[in-house]
């Protein structure tokens, strides 16, 4: 609880900022466009450099497929069982398996790594998962939500998984390999660090911001049904896979570690601008991810305690 209390507290307070109006929409483009561009590059480059859990093939190659797998069967199990809880329009049942397939693999996980496994090992191998993830978002998610688009999906949006933290990770990689990461200036290295750490308060304050915008499609009568499914199936059934999956995968333990993690994540909230984007239902993608935040706070820390026992860490 520790651990997870911090993380809802600052997206309360972006909530707070941006009802007080200190955290404008006019603020939120070119603060989202600089922690993408700029301090996730840097907190990946400051994990990764260095970090001798990069260097080993089975995180390289397992970790985004773990991640590109997990997301792709959550999607496959929300689309088969949305009809259960009264979403049988294509749109509102596609916008529901896309926003429970689709954990928070980065902003709530990431301060997570950092406060329960301490070390950049883990933190790394979150971001080779992550790559897995945001191709399955930009590929598959994308592909679901825009088949109720007309005219299509734009030539774009199947590369947008090709962004600057990925690029970090590739430039991160290619140091290593070569050695050539210890030949970065100490200054410089030091204001990655410090770049780096910039980056998830502002996500998360960000996140608040966001939600507060979308706060008033909550609440109405079809919300029960869609929160209480969405937390069956993203909190209750699909964890439970992620878990056994960890337990025999023949994975190494930071990989094990994220696994743990992510088994434990509600919805990822990313998914409430893609239903704006492409064609989704924003209302129901909206009350996923309240739902099961809300839900996630209670539930997070008996996961990720349930999975180290279950996978013996």
């Amino acid at each position: 609880m520790n651990a997870v209390l911090p993380v809802f507290g600052i997206i309360v307070m972006g909530l707070l900022l941006r009802r007080f109006q200190w955290l404008t929409e006019d603020a939120d483009r070119s603060l989202l466009s600089i922690n993408i561009n700029v301090l996730m590059p840097c907190l990946v480059l400051d994990a990764a450099l260095g970090n001798a859990a990069l260097s080993r093939a089975s995180n390289l190659l397992l970790a985004p497929l773990v991640g590109f797998g997990t997301v792709a069967g959550g999607m496959l199990v929300a689309n088969g069982c949305a009809r259960w809880f009264g979403l049988r329009e294509p749109r509102s049942r596609h916008t529901f398996a896309v926003t429970v397939g689709i954990y928070n693999y980065s902003y709530i996980p990431l301060p997570l790594a950092m406060l329960l496994f301490p070390g950049t090992s883990t933190v790394g191998v979150l971001f080779l998962h992550n790559v897995g993830v945001e191709i399955a978002m930009w590929t598959l998610g994308v592909m679901l939500l825009g088949r109720n688009q007309a005219g299509g999906l734009g030539k774009k949006s199947w590369w947008r998984f090709i962004n600057a933290p990925l690029v970090a990770i590739v430039l991160a990689l290619a140091l290593n390999w070569t050695g050539a990461n210890r030949f970065a200036p100490v200054a410089v290295l030091t204001g990655i660090h410090w770049l780096g750490q910039c980056a998830i308060p502002m996500a998360l304050l960000l996140i608040g911001a966001v939600v507060a915008d979308f706060l008033p499609e909550f609440t109405s009568q079809r919300s029960f049904p869609v929160i209480g499914g969405a937390c069956l199936l993203r909190l209750g059934l699909l964890p439970l896979g992620f878990l056994l999956l960890a337990r025999w995968l023949p994975a190494t333990q930071e990989l094990k570690h994220v696994m743990i993690l992510e088994a434990a994540m509600p919805a990822a909230v990313f998914p409430v601008i893609m239903a704006r984007q492409y064609g989704g239902d924003p209302a129901t993608a909206l009350r996923v991810v309240l739902g099961t935040s809300l839900v996630g706070l209670l539930t997070i820390p008996l996961w990720i305690r349930a999975g180290l026992s279950l996978v013996g860490l």
